[in-house]
């Protein structure tokens, strides 16, 4: 995402930092969406998901200190103007991400010690999930009710946003699939793997951005404009990683008992 928002952005120094920070921020959410429907491995998927949660928390904000101050500067580049601060960033990294992920441990340890795992996942769980997505509705209101205007006055510039966005999620959903393919992984993992690799976290890039640099800049712009460009996207990527089932994995196993009847 570095080296695609820096080829396309170099005279939107506000959209390519969004840019940049969106490609910090991996996929924790939507990816089990993506891997359910295109039949990935679940418990990969949520293993990778773990990983990328814990990882973040620990290295988000040195990772966007070193794209965005360090890296520049050792290629001659032009760096992050001054509004950029790293402890801004750990703290959005820490409130956005740090508190619904140790909520989420305290819940199912405590739930389940409580009164079981079958009424954790069965009654507790249902009635939970929802608050999740209401907030992330409301979030997507509030942010569009706050940049409808730049994104409707600026169509150009948000053509321009979105074509590194487009580049990323097939470079990196077609080069992990390759490598998952080279690695004999097999489709489910191979599917895992793509996906996980293509999704970005847009809720904790957008965080970061509105954190540090205002929810009205550029840079919270860029992060808005994201979703909009990964949904169809990824939901293309699902039938395409379907149609390479069929094709491209022969006898697997893994492959979705539709996908192979419909040969």
């Amino acid at each position: 995402m570095f080296a695609l928002a820096w080829l396309l952005l170099p005279d939107l120094p506000e959209y390519r930092t969004g840019l940049i920070i969106v490609g910090l921020a991996r996929c924790i959410a939507m990816v089990l969406i993506w891997n359910d429907l295109s039949c990935g491995d679940r418990e990969a998927g949520a293993v990778l998901v773990a990983i990328n949660s814990v990882f973040q928390i620990v290295a988000f904000a040195a990772l966007g200190w070193f794209y965005l101050q360090v890296l520049p500067g050792w290629l001659g580049l032009e760096t992050t103007s001054a509004e950029f601060s790293f402890w801004a960033i750990v703290v959005s990294v820490l409130v956005f991400l740090g508190i619904p992920l140790v909520a989420g441990f305290l819940t199912r340890t405590l739930g389940e010690r409580r009164k079981g795992r079958d009424w954790y996942e069965g009654t507790f769980l249902p009635r939970i999930g929802p608050v999740a997505l209401y907030g992330l509705l409301f979030t997507i209101v509030m942010l569009f009710a706050l940049q409808g205007d730049a994104i409707t006055s600026n169509p150009w510039d948000v053509a321009r946003i979105a074509l590194p966005l487009l580049a990323y999620f097939f470079l990196m959903f077609g080069g992990s699939f390759l490598l998952g393919m080279r690695l004999r992984l097999g489709y489910a993992k191979t599917a895992t793997l793509a996906f996980t690799a293509a999704g970005n976290n847009f809720e904790l890039a957008i965080a970061v951005a509105i954190g540090t640099f205002g929810v009205t800049s550029g840079q919270a712009l860029a992060g808005v404009v994201g979703p909009l460009i990964e949904v169809p996207v990824l939901v293309a990527l699902v039938y395409v990683s379907l149609w390479a089932a069929r094709r491209w994995f022969p006898g697997d196993p893994t492959v979705p008992a539709p996908v192979r009847s419909s040969r």
